[in-house]
């Protein structure tokens, strides 16, 4: 094993861990290493392996947990969204979704009460799912809006964790499918690197699973929410900054 694989490796095993408390932000930060080692194709490529095995293996660890009726809606509006998007194709500018995604999980806090999503009701999930499909479609993300509507029930850590992973499993998968591209580029990785990064990603999401127990469904949210901010914040500032350069 080359310096370079296990370096990555090992970042793999941390950012696992971290999405494995959380489900968030582990992706985000991955894909930034990937990044700066690898040609993008690659690490796209590598991100989407990645994010499909960390979400599905941390669905099955917490299966008895997923809430299938939220996770239905919130399907069947991805579907539906997926079905449109496939037809017209629309392609804003990376900054303008950039934005966008930053903004999304703020609009979902300010709506009145009666108004926010309920990810125990699956007509939202149908809401919601269409909409973070576009997003998914459209930035390869959309974890702050995903993470902003299961932060807003009722659900305990382990229920959002669960049902959130099943979500993004399916979206990411859909994603792979929409931009076929990735899955040639997939299959021109070094084997070696990909048997490491799914090892690896199943080794952090595992490890992860106790410290979930051990945390309280309070210090869940506090930590989530903190989370969801600073990586909507970071998107606003990226996209801000590409259309200031834009414009310039």
């Amino acid at each position: 094993m080359t310096p370079t694989i296990a370096a990555l490796a090992a970042a793999m095993v941390a950012c696992s861990f971290l999405s494995g408390i959380f489900g968030m932000a582990g992706g985000m930060i991955l894909l930034g290493i990937l990044l700066a080692v690898l040609a993008l194709p690659e690490a796209m490529a590598l991100h989407a392996i990645t994010q499909m095995t960390s979400n599905g293996w941390r669905g099955l660890l917490w299966l008895r947990y997923v809430r299938w009726r939220s996770a239905g809606g919130f399907l069947a509006g991805s579907a539906i969204a997926f079905a449109v998007w496939s037809v017209w194709g629309y392609v804003p500018s990376t900054a303008l979704t950039l934005v966008l995604l930053g903004f999304a999980p703020f609009v979902v806090r300010l709506l009145p009460a009666g108004l926010k999503p309920d990810p125990a009701r699956p007509l939202h999930g149908v809401a919601v799912g269409a909409a973070s499909m576009i997003l998914m479609l459209l930035a390869g993300v959309s974890g702050p809006l995903i993470d902003t509507y299961f932060l807003g029930g009722k659900f305990e850590r382990r229920e959002i964790v669960a049902t959130k992973a099943i979500c993004q499993v399916c979206c990411h998968t859909a994603k792979l499918a929409y931009f076929g591209g990735l899955v040639t580029q997939a299959a021109s990785l070094d084997p070696l690197l990909v048997g490491v990064a799914i090892v690896s990603t199943v080794a952090g999401t595992s490890l992860a699973k106790p410290v979930l127990e051990r945390l309280s469904d309070a210090q869940y949210r506090v930590w989530a929410m903190r989370i969801v901010t600073t990586i909507a914040c970071v998107y606003i500032a990226q996209g801000l900054y590409q259309l200031a350069i834009a414009a310039n």
